[in-house]
């Protein structure tokens, strides 16, 4: 099934993905690091890095849900709906993260980064979770992806080794 939200035949939800996965990984992983260094740029790289995760997320959603509104198939609608509704959570997961660090947020966990970086670790494994189901749906069930197709002897060329 070609994705719609395309340009020049290349899918863009797939485009976008890693910008958000990479940003929150990456702020998740200058969390550790400021647990050993306590330098104190590290925290401010994080909130930066979360925000632009969120902002990435927000710009990956909308390919995706023009994706999503064009499977057919009951199965793969059903992965499809578990992809979204973790990457949704995680979105929720990172803001709320942020907003603990935030001036304005920070009161509520007594001005510590032991609950922001918790949450973070549970954001970065749901978008682990989501990520495979992602996979899933574009490389086992082919969404967003051309129909192609192939001659036999091609066909036989592509088998792999389970």
């Amino acid at each position: 099934m070609a994705s719609k939200a395309s340009i020049g035949g290349h899918p863009v939800h797939p485009i976008l993905i890693p910008f958000p996965i990479a940003l929150w990984s990456t702020s998740f992983a200058t969390d550790v690091i400021y647990y050993f260094y306590r330098h104190d740029s590290l925290p401010l790289i994080s909130k930066f890095m979360l925000a632009a995760g969120c902002l990435g997320a927000v710009a990956a959603a909308v390919p995706g849900i023009i994706d999503w509104l064009s499977i057919r198939d009951p199965g793969v609608k059903r992965i499809a709906n578990w992809h979204a509704r973790l990457n949704i959570i995680a979105l929720i997961v990172f803001a709320i993260s942020l907003y603990f660090r935030m001036r304005i947020g920070a009161h509520w966990v007594n001005y510590r980064m032991r609950i922001p970086f918790l949450l973070s670790l549970l954001g970065v494994i749901l978008i682990s979770i989501s990520g495979w189901l992602g996979g899933e749906l574009a490389y086992k069930h082919g969404v967003g992806v051309s129909p192609q197709h192939d001659s036999p002897e091609e066909e036989a060329a592509k088998v792999r080794l389970p």
